[in-house]
């Protein structure tokens, strides 16, 4: 991890969305602690796909596209969050196959320019009852095709 943070090219592709950093999420160093960066990613893909009409409301029977698994989660620090406040996480697909992706994410400042950590998670989508791969349904695919980067 450098003093100083990863400057990142304007915004073409995927979306910003804001989260704030509370004093509590500081650890002993005053620093953003490692496993909250996580947690507000995870916070900016829930308000993502509500959005959007998909959320778990407590059902899994139900839950259709949420009833999904983190499968792989990598993440790398670039520079210390050391104050509360307002940051972003920039959110964009990276794979969307048939039951499973890969999205790609950078916590960032609330403008997207400076980058503290990235990271990609993988995620796979379950039937509820047998707790086997599932496919996602169309809707969100067609949701998660605006996150995926274009490719010249």
């Amino acid at each position: 991890m450098t003093a100083d943070a990863t400057l990142a090219p304007a915004l073409s592709y995927g979306r910003l969305i804001p989260v704030t950093v509370h004093f509590d999420d500081l650890d002993a160093l005053g620093m953003l602690h490692n496993a909250r960066y996580p947690l507000l990613v995870e916070r900016a893909w829930t308000e993502f796909w509500q959005e959007r009409g998909i959320r778990f409301e407590g059902d899994w029977a139900s839950a259709g596209d949420a009833c999904n698994v983190v499968k792989e989660l990598l993440i790398g620090y670039d520079a210390p969050v050391t104050r509360s406040g307002t940051y972003a996480v920039h959110l964009w697909l990276e794979r969307l196959g048939t039951t499973s992706l890969t999205y790609g994410f950078r916590f960032c400042s609330a403008d997207g320019v400076t980058t503290y950590a990235r990271g990609t998670r993988v995620l796979v989508r379950l039937d509820p009852e047998t707790l086997r791969p599932a496919p996602w349904s169309e809707g969100f695919r067609a949701a998660g095709r605006e996150l995926l980067p274009t490719r010249d």
